[in-house]
């Protein structure tokens, strides 16, 4: 059919041609503004704007530009001022570090640094083009040229030689292979000759990207409709941006402290005696963990906004009875409200008229897990203003936390009609322009609604599907995955990516959602889990239990052992949070934000080893091999358990064991923690302990605190405290405080890895041993330790290790 095709246009005349295939052609008109120029083409109207000195925006169509309008990006233009010039041939826009190139004849834009080296330039003959409407961005794609990013997408680190489609989707036990899964987010990062570029293409259609896939001439990004609009960023380091692509979409409010706990959750645990026996059991086995989730069987029927008397006849008892217990109850939310006479949700819908509809006024009906149902036009304020009223109903009974599940839409069938009809912000809009951004309105109305709630506390919000600014309300997970050894490291890199694609708070079905995990997979997926952002152990329906305890006593201690630790690095876990909060880097992070031109970091073998914040390596592998390779970037580590020292940018073979997963910390690393707690919600000791790693050069940790729950922070409730390690000096130097707020530490304890004696033994986790004669899981280390006491000490102090 291809053939024939291009053998069918051989045959046509030019302007034949340029009815199937329509570029801008020359530039006929400019009007050069303060920080735009504004373009008219033989076939196009254009805008480029000067964002920030680091971020061109590229705005470009086939028809006179509409009004602007975004559900993604919420910041202004940075006020400065570039340099624009114009020739006869080109137009320029220069900043301190962009110089932008827009030759007239045709109309192409080339992105150069102030030096002139080549970032990203439109591939001459195919430039920006319309089939129709659908409407791409061809870009020559540079030698060695690799691409890391775009979200939520299966595949290696290296998204180089593949294509991907942009449609949220049911993707229900999904191959490791499968594109497109539940989330779109339109943003990549490309990497060649030493320099790296960010790209993100704001276009909620059904989009396309293409790097190199079935070609070896050109890059791509397009959609079935809309605009060409996108955000070229370029910085030297990928974490800038990272930054700049967050400062556009917005960042990651702190969550509550309890969601950084484990939470405990099956596909369904009901009735209520069956809650309160898997949080007993937890209490009972020494397991810390923080929340407790409801799937659908918790309601009466599979409709929303109620309970189904039998199985949980007193909600808000119930989870009062859980709160005392130190749990927190999180429920799942659907947007299909059943059509049915009698049902409140339903009724006061239709009341409200807050369902999307067909042209002719008849409310969209597709099938879900209740039967038939209408579903809310989150693109409206009417239709975020009633989920809001609904969902006031869970936090009055004492719910904290909302997942929200099924908003990509899904519906059985899984092919809602292109003709259904939102209100997108009063624009109009159909549904392939506004199925992608449904799950993004879905968990705006329910954090917002949540919020207002209860305004003196932090809710928590989860999601399956969504859009780039979906990390402004929620955090996300990766879906119905299986519980195999690919799998668990498909969920690694997956998080990686969202880390990368601005969305920090994120987390997988640990143990596999579909299918039996064998014992030592779930330990080694639970080992991975104490890293990632959001803990959650999950599985579904028909399958075996899957609880810590449900394959015997080895595997339980082993899931004890990293989510106690996970516990004791909450100081160290809530301050990278902070910082996330602040610049949008990730907690949990690939190697290629750190080391992005080290070409080992993106070797298959290597590349589901992750850094958990600044300071730890973690290298995950399946849970049977016995030997596997690790790759050590460049600097100086230590082995987490042993704090034997390693040389940087070389590989090495380790033996493997079920009991532990092979953790490395980065010399001069600074990491605080505290005492052992069976939840967020018990106080630890008084004494903070901040572990020292030694190395040459310097370090700097903002240590942060605040009272976990509440907004008290955004009018200064916080304890900040900036901590410098200097290797060369051998000083660490506390900062004087920021903010109103008291620790809750009272003294500190300073603890020294890889300095001279004296030395004492530091037990990490639990001892280990007895499952393994050789002693390999030992995990005392052996540290200099030296404690201070600082009652209440907010100015600056330095301490000579």
């Amino acid at each position: 059919m291809i053939r024939r095709l291009i053998a069918f246009c051989a045959l046509l005349p030019g302007a034949a041609i340029a009815q199937l295939v329509r570029t801008p052609g020359n530039i006929t008109a400019v009007e050069k503004r303060a920080q735009e120029v504004r373009i008219v083409t033989t076939n196009a109207w254009s805008v480029i704007t000067a964002y920030s000195p680091s971020v061109i925006r590229v705005h470009l169509d086939k028809k006179p530009l509409a009004g602007d309008f975004s559900y993604a990006v919420v910041s202004q233009p940075v006020a400065f001022t570039p340099q624009i010039s114009e020739t006869a041939t080109e137009l320029r826009i220069d900043t301190d570090s962009l110089s932008v190139r827009i030759t007239k004849s045709p109309f192409r834009i080339s992105f150069l640094t102030p030096a002139g080296d080549t970032l990203n330039t439109d591939e001459p003959g195919l430039l920006t083009s319309w089939t129709g409407d659908e409407v791409t961005a061809y870009k020559k794609m540079q030698p060695g040229e690799r691409f890391i990013g775009l979200g939520e997408k299966t595949g290696n680190l290296d998204r180089k030689g593949n294509a991907y489609t942009n449609w949220n989707t049911d993707a229900y036990g999904y191959a490791v292979n499968a594109d497109p899964i539940y989330a779109t987010i339109p943003f990549y990062i490309g990497i060649h000759h030493g320099r790296s570029y960010g790209v993100f293409f704001d276009n909620s259609y059904r989009s396309y990207f293409n790097f190199g896939a079935s070609n070896d001439r050109f890059s791509s990004f397009g959609a079935a409709g809309g605009e060409m609009n996108y955000y070229f960023i370029h910085h030297q380091e990928v974490a800038d941006i990272v930054r700049s692509y967050t400062a556009l979409t917005g960042r990651s409010p702190l969550p509550p402290m309890w969601s950084l706990g484990y939470q405990q959750n099956r596909y369904s645990y009901y009735p209520d005696t069956e809650v309160l026996r898997i949080a007993q059991t937890l209490r009972e086995k020494q397991i810390p963990a923080d929340g407790i989730t409801l799937d659908i069987h918790y309601m009466d029927a599979y409709k929303l906004f109620t309970w189904n008397k039998s199985r949980f006849p007193d909600p808000a008892g119930l989870n009062a009875r859980l709160a005392k217990m130190g749990f927190r109850t999180t429920v799942i939310v659907d947007p299909g409200i059943k059509v049915e006479k009698g049902y409140h949700a339903y009724e006061s819908g239709l009341r409200s008229d807050v369902f999307i509809k067909y042209p002719d006024g008849q409310p969209y009906t597709g099938q879900v897990w209740p039967g038939w149902c209408h579903f809310p036009d989150f693109t409206s304020v009417k239709g975020r203003d009633w989920w809001k009223q609904q969902v006031k109903k869970f936090t009055d009974e004492g719910v904290s936390g909302l997942w929200n599940d099924m908003n990509e839409i899904a519906t059985w069938g899984q092919t809602m009609p292109s003709n259904v009809l939102f209100d997108f912000e009063g624009k109009q809009a159909l549904h392939v322009q506004a199925h992608n951004v449904y799950g993004l309105e879905m968990i705006r109305a329910s954090y917002e609604g949540a919020r207002t709630a209860k305004p003196d506390e932090r809710p928590f919000i989860l999601t399956r599907a969504g859009y780039s600014g979906l990390q402004r309300y929620s955090a996300i997970w990766t879906g119905d995955n299986r519980a195999e050894e690919d799998h668990m490291l498909l969920g690694v890199r997956l998080i990686n990516s969202l880390g990368l694609s601005g969305v920090p708070f994120a987390g997988m079905d640990i143990g596999g959602f579909t299918g039996n995990p064998t014992g030592s997979l779930y330990a080694r997926w639970m080992q991975i889990g104490a890293f990632l952002p959001y803990c959650r152990s999950h599985t579904g329906i028909n399958t075996k239990s899957a609880e810590p305890w449900a394959f015997g006593e080895e595997v339980l201690e082993v899931c004890r052992n990293y989510i106690n630790l996970r516990y004791r690095l909450l100081p160290y876990l809530y301050s990278q949070f902070y910082e996330a909060s602040q610049s949008g880097l990730p907690l949990m992070r690939s190697l290629a934000l750190s080391w992005t031109h080290d070409p080992m970091v993106y070797d298959t073998r290597f590349q589901n080893q992750f850094c958990f914040g600044p300071s730890f390596l973690v290298a995950p592998f399946p849970s049977m091999e016995n030997y596997a390779p690790v790759y050590l970037p460049a600097g100086q580590w230590y082995d987490f358990y042993t704090d034997s020292a390693y040389a940087g940018q070389r590989q090495f073979m380790l033996s493997l064991s079920m009991h532990t997963i092979p953790v490395f910390v980065k010399a001069c690393s600074i990491v605080p923690m505290q005492s052992q707690v069976q939840h967020t919600g018990e106080k630890p000791s008084d004494t903070l302990f901040l572990h020292v790693y030694r190395g040459t050069g310097k370090n700097v940790l903002q240590y942060y605190e605040d009272d976990g729950k509440s907004f008290a922070y955004e009018k200064g409730g916080y304890f900040r405290r900036t901590i410098r390690y200097d290797g060369d000096a051998s000083e660490l130097t506390l900062e004087a405080v920021d903010g109103s707020f008291e620790s809750q530490f009272k003294q500190l304890q300073v603890v020294l890895h890889g300095f001279p004696s004296p030395t004492t033994r530091i037990a990490f986790l639990q001892p280990i041993s007895r499952f393994d004669p050789q002693g390999e899981a030992n995990v005392a280390v052996t540290c200099a330790v030296r404690t201070i006491t600082v009652p209440n000490k907010r100015e600056r102090f330095t301490i000579k290790l």
